[in-house]
């Protein structure tokens, strides 16, 4: 498996930006939780975000940060200021919503929660910002617009960064980690429910492993671009 780096030692920020792809996942159980993470690991993706539409959620969040002390574990979906605490009692490293209530920010400050609240249009982008949001959940990203979207909040608003989020695959990943104003994307297709009701594993460490070279390649990529912009300027 990946060694894996303590977030104590870096922010949820640079955890972000430093994987580049953030597996959302529905969990049916604490068990299937530490497996799921297991995969990713093997894989070598360091984090996922747990979303509470399960209602086992919590409790696999607590189950991976107890046995699996390296790995990243955010808590999405969460919509009321009681999912904030069940979150954080749980010992999420973050959480995420698919919109912005200040009520939910307010208590995720309480608790020390970093939280990433979610937009679709500049207004509401604008109201997040305004909350002390520091990245935003782009969402639902390939409806709304997607890189074209962000290409065009980023005029106005060109210190936000985003997490797109929804519609997402693979192939899209190019497109939206050149922008940089996104720090990582959100995306479901590395480990599906279909995948995990069928104990399939193994296919989901096979999506991760492709999923961190696709982001590897397209950082090395930028980089060399970006070298070779440098030295022809």
């Amino acid at each position: 498996m990946s060694a894996v780096s303590p977030l104590s030692e870096r922010t949820v920020t640079a955890h972000l930006r430093d994987e580049g792809i953030v597996p959302v996942v529905v969990v049916a159980s604490a068990d299937e939780g530490l497996r799921l993470a297991d995969a990713l690991l093997e894989g070598g993706l360091t984090g996922m975000e747990v979303t509470f539409r399960s209602p086992a959620a919590a409790a696999a969040i607590a189950r991976v940060r107890e046995l699996r002390p390296g790995f990243v574990v955010g808590a999405g979906t969460l919509l009321r200021p009681e999912d904030v605490d069940a979150a954080a009692d749980a010992g999420a490293h973050f959480g995420v919503a698919p919109g912005t209530s200040e009520s939910v920010l307010a208590r995720a400050r309480e608790r020390g929660l970093e939280f990433i609240p979610g937009a679709a249009t500049a207004s509401e982008l604008d109201g997040a910002l305004r909350l002390g949001a520091e990245v935003v959940k782009l969402f639902p990203a390939e409806v709304i617009g997607g890189v074209a979207l962000i290409d065009a909040l980023a005029g106005p608003y060109p210190h936000a960064r985003f997490m797109p989020t929804g519609g997402i695959t693979a192939a899209d990943l190019p497109r939206y980690l050149a922008r940089p104003a996104v720090l990582a994307c959100g995306g479901t297709w590395i480990a599906p429910r279909a995948l995990l009701e069928a104990g399939d594993f193994t296919e989901i460490t096979r999506r991760a492993e492709a999923a961190a070279d696709e982001v590897r390649t397209i950082r090395e990529t930028a980089g060399t671009a970006g070298k070779e912009h440098h030295h022809g300027a």
